[in-house]
């Protein structure tokens, strides 16, 4: 597997695309303000596109995750805890959201700095799911996406429904996509709605601490790391 990460304008967010090497790939993460560059390098490669992914259902990381599914007529897929964010991006992201006509709401001003319109905002109209809202965590799920392999590993505590995407770049190096679960010397906030610190804590210690060390950690926002690095030096995988 290839990874290609583009830098949004939007909180800072990653957005991602997965190619293999039967030139198809899944785009991880379409926040605001990436689809005119995913579009374009997805037809540059001449990569088919298979999904478009989400860690969590943040509107950073989903804003243009329909204009791009339905100009591919490929389903947005993410943890089914997290679906319901689709429907309400200003709502379900609190302090951070406020309301679509609040010039003064910080998802606001995000979205007019790279000329979207906060009120244009649409669901997508093809919306896979995996896990199950009350699974506490969801075991393991194979995703298949037309032949792209991946492994959806449920990470609640960030949102109720965030997950890990686990794969193999093609030298065999193990990758995780981590979301707004684990940054470098840092985890997310567990103090938006759907947040809980218990639950992020639990996922530290039965989830995060036993990837693989070698695992080169790519997250939702700010620098890449390995998971070795973070074991070794970030304060919330210590003791």
């Amino acid at each position: 597997m290839q990874l290609v990460s583009i830098g949004g304008a939007v909180f800072g967010a990653w957005c991602h695309l997965l190619v293999d090497g039967d030139a198809r790939c899944v785009v991880v993460d379409a926040g605001a303000g990436v689809a005119a560059e995913v579009a374009g390098l997805v037809a540059a490669r001449r990569v088919r596109p298979t999904a478009v992914l989400a860690t969590h259902g943040h509107a950073d990381h989903t804003w243009d995750a329909a204009q791009l599914a339905d100009a591919w007529d490929v389903p947005v897929v993410l943890h089914a805890a997290d679906a319901y964010r689709l429907r309400d991006p200003f709502g379900t992201l609190g302090v951070l959201g406020s309301a679509p006509h609040d010039p003064r709401g910080p998802l606001a001003e995000a979205l007019a700095s790279v000329g979207r319109d906060p009120a244009s905002y649409r669901p997508p109209s093809r919306v896979e799911t995996f896990g199950a809202v009350d699974d506490d965590p969801t075991p393991d799920v194979e995703l298949y996406l037309g032949g792209v392999h991946l492994v959806a590993r449920h990470a609640p505590g960030h949102t109720e429904g965030s997950t890990l995407y686990l794969t193999e770049l093609d030298d065999g190096t193990p990758l995780a996509l981590t979301g707004d679960v684990l940054f470098a010397g840092t985890i997310g906030r567990t103090d938006l709605p759907g947040g809980d610190e218990r639950r992020m804590a639990r996922t530290l210690t039965e989830v995060v601490r036993g990837l693989d060390p070698g695992t080169v950690v790519v997250p939702g926002h700010g620098p890449t790391s390995t998971m070795g690095r973070e074991l070794r030096t970030n304060p919330f995988l210590l003791g």
